[in-house]
C-alpha cells in the first residue's frame, strides 16, 4: 500500500510495497508516483490518475507496470482511490497493489502457446492472420502485401518411408532455414500446418519483392539436411501473390496464394508460380462448369449434333458421327472441346456418354436411309469403356431403340484399347459380340504398339486430322505425311480393316484420299455438323 498527495509525491508506505520494488520504505517517500512512470503502461494511465487527483474521478483499477530499484520489472493489479479532507477537497491517493508478475507471465507462456506452432516454434495460422488483419488495418491506399506460399515437394515420402519422427526433425530444420533467410528482411513466416508454410511480406514495394523472397526460400532450401545418418535433400514448391490491401482481403489473398502455390507444384519441383489473374478466371470459370453439368445433364441442356460420313468414290452419305453440345443458358451453345475433358475429370462422361448413346441411337433409328441404312459413329471415352455396366447399358439401349447393332460403331481412343501392360480390355470384346462395330479414333497418334490390332475386333481405323493436313492446304502436300497416310491405309487394308479420315476441308485432300484407296471421309467439305432433323432431310433421298 502507498499514500500520495494530489501532486503524485509520496507520503507514505508499508513494508510490502517497499519490498515489491526493491526500496527502503524511507526511499520511496522521497520520490514522486512519476518517476514510475513505465513504457508498459496503458496510454491512459496518467490520464486517470490526473482524474482522480483533481477529484474528478474516485477511484480506478488497472494493471501498473513498476520497474524495480534493481532494474527488473513488476506488474500489478493497482487500485487507487481519492481520499478527501473536511471541505471535500482531493488531498490524498491511496493505491493498494497485487504483485501479478507471475500470472503475467503465465498468461503471456500462453498467448505464446497459442499462437506458435509447437514443433517448429514458428508463429502458426492464428498468429499469421493476426498479423495480416492488423496490416489490412492500415488506412493507406498504397500499403501493399506479399504472400509466398510454401509446400515441400515428397514430403509424404519422407514420413512413410522414414516414419514421422525424422519427418518432424526434418519440419524443424526447414522452419530453421525459412526463419534465417526471411528474418534479415523482416518478414513473418509461419506453419500453417503439415509441410505447408507462409511468409508475410509486408508492407511489399512491389510483385519484385515477393519474388525474390520465393527465390531465396528455393535456394536456402537446396542444400541437403542431415538426420540421423540420412542426407535428405529438400525442395519446396513457391506460390506467389502480390497486390495492395485495398480492394481485397485476407481469405481472398490467401486463396489466391493457395491457387498459385497448387499452379506450382503441377508445373514440377523446385519452382515458383506467380499469380495470374486472368489464368485464374478461367480456372475459376472450368470450376464452374465442372459442377454445374450434372444439374445441365438433368435439366435436359445437351443436344447432339452429327457430322456426315461420306464414300469417297462418290461421295455419297454412309453415315454420322454424333458429336455432343451443351446449351448453357449464359454462355450459349459450347463445343466439347469446353467440357468433354471435365466430365471425364469428374466422372460425368459415363452418365453423359450414355445419353448420347441412347439419343443417338434413337434418332438413327428414325432415319430412314437407304437399304443398307446409315452408320452411327459414336465416341466413346477410357472411363466409359472401363465401366462395367457399359456393355449391359449398350445391349438395353439397342434393344428399346431398334437399332440395328450392325449400323452402331463405336469410336475408341488407342488409350482407350489398352490396359498399363498393354492388354486388351474385355468389354471390347464384349461389345464387339453384340454386333457393333468398333473404331479406332485418331488413329497413330497414341501407342505405337499396334498389337492390338491382331488381337482386338477392330472394324475402322480413323486417320487424324493432322496426318490429313498434310495432303494439301495452303502450304502444298507434305511428302512424309502423304507416305505415311499411304502406308496406314494400306496396314488397314491388309489387315481387312477400312479407313476413315478424319477433317477432310479441300478437294486436293479429298483426291489424294481417293488416289490412296482410303474408305470414307468427313470434314467440313463435304458438311458441318447438323441437328438431327436436318440430318433426317440429307438422308431421306439416299
Amino acid at each position: 500500500m502507498g499514500i500520495c498527495d494530489v501532486k503524485g509525491q509520496i507520503v507514505n508506505v508499508n513494508q510490502a510495497m517497499a519490498d515489491m520494488l526493491g526500496y527502503s520504505m524511507d526511499e520511496l517517500c522521497q520520490l514522486n508516483v512519476q518517476t514510475f512512470a513505465h513504457p508498459f503502461d496503458a496510454a491512459d494511465t496518467w490520464v486517470s490518475f490526473g482524474l482522480i487527483a483533481r477529484g474528478e474521478k474516485d477511484n480506478s483499477r488497472r494493471e501498473k507496470f513498476f520497474q524495480r530499484k534493481d532494474g527488473r520489472v513488476v506488474c500489478t493489479d493497482m487500485t487507487t482511490s481519492l481520499l478527501r479532507d473536511e471541505d471535500g477537497q482531493p488531498a490524498y491517493m491511496v493505491s493498494i497493489m497485487q504483485d501479478i508478475t507471475e500470472r503475467q507471465l503465465l498468461h503471456a507462456e500462453l498467448r505464446h502457446q497459442a499462437r506458435h506452432d509447437p514443433l517448429t516454434g514458428l508463429p502458426n495460422r492464428r498468429y499469421v492472420f493476426e498479423r495480416m488483419a492488423e496490416l489490412f488495418a492500415t488506412d493507406s491506399p498504397q500499403q501493399r502485401i506479399g504472400l509466398c506460399y510454401v509446400d515441400l515437394d515428397g514430403f509424404k515420402v519422407v514420413n512413410d518411408a522414414l516414419g514421422h519422427y525424422v519427418g518432424d526433425r526434418l519440419l524443424v530444420a526447414v522452419a530453421d532455414r525459412l526463419h534465417q533467410c526471411v528474418k534479415r528482411f523482416g518478414h513473418l513466416v509461419g506453419r500453417m500446418g503439415g509441410d505447408e508454410f507462409l511468409i508475410v511480406v509486408a508492407r511489399s514495394t512491389g510483385l519484385e519483392e515477393t519474388v525474390g523472397i520465393a527465390d531465396a526460400v528455393l535456394d536456402v532450401l537446396e542444400p541437403p539436411v542431415q538426420i540421423d545418418g540420412h542426407e535428405l535433400s529438400i525442395s519446396a514448391s513457391v506460390g506467389v501473390v502480390e497486390r495492395p490491401t485495398e480492394g481485397t482481403t485476407i481469405a481472398d489473398l490467401v486463396k489466391a496464394a493457395d491457387t498459385t502455390l497448387s499452379w506450382a507444384k503441377s508445373a514440377g519441383k523446385r519452382r515458383r508460380s506467380v499469380f495470374d489473374a486472368e489464368r485464374h478466371d478461367r480456372e475459376l470459370a472450368r470450376y464452374r462448369l465442372a459442377t454445374t453439368m450434372p444439374a445441365a445433364l438433368e435439366r435436359g441442356e445437351f443436344t447432339v449434333e452429327y457430322q456426315p460420313l461420306v464414300r469417297l468414290a462418290d461421295e455419297a452419305i454412309c453415315g454420322v458421327e454424333a458429336l455432343v453440345r451443351w446449351q448453357h443458358p449464359e454462355l450459349g451453345l459450347l463445343m466439347p472441346s469446353t467440357f468433354i475433358y471435365l466430365a471425364e475429370e469428374t466422372g460425368l462422361i459415363v452418365p453423359l456418354g450414355l445419353w448420347v448413346l441412347e439419343e443417338s441411337c434413337r434418332q438413327a433409328r428414325s432415319w430412314r436411309a437407304g437399304p443398307g441404312g446409315l452408320l452411327l459413329s459414336v465416341n466413346m471415352a477410357v472411363r466409359q469403356i472401363q465401366d462395367s455396366t457399359v456393355v449391359d447399358a449398350a445391349r438395353r439401349i439397342l434393344s428399346e431403340t431398334g437399332l440395328d447393332p450392325g449400323l452402331l460403331q463405336l469410336e475408341l481412343t488407342e488409350s482407350a484399347l489398352m490396359t498399363g501392360a498393354g492388354e486388351p480390355l474385355e468389354n471390347i470384346h464384349a461389345l464387339s459380340s453384340l454386333g457393333v462395330r468398333i473404331a479406332i479414333d485418331d488413329f497413330g497418334t497414341g501407342y505405337s504398339n499396334l498389337a492390338y490390332l491382331c488381337t482386338l475386333p477392330v472394324h475402322t481405323l480413323k486417320l487424324a486430322q493432322s496426318f490429313v493436313d498434310g495432303l494439301g492446304g495452303a502450304d502444298g502436300p507434305d511428302p512424309t505425311k502423304d507416305r505415311l497416310v499411304g502406308s496406314l491405309i494400306r496396314l488397314a487394308h491388309g489387315l481387312g480393316l477400312s479407313t476413315t479420315a478424319e477433317g477432310v476441308e479441300n478437294e486436293a485432300q479429298a483426291g489424294r484420299l481417293r488416289e490412296l484407296e482410303c474408305d470414307t471421309a468427313q470434314g467440313w467439305l463435304f458438311g458441318r455438323p447438323e441437328s438431327a432433323d436436318r440430318i433426317a432431310d440429307l438422308v431421306s433421298t439416299v
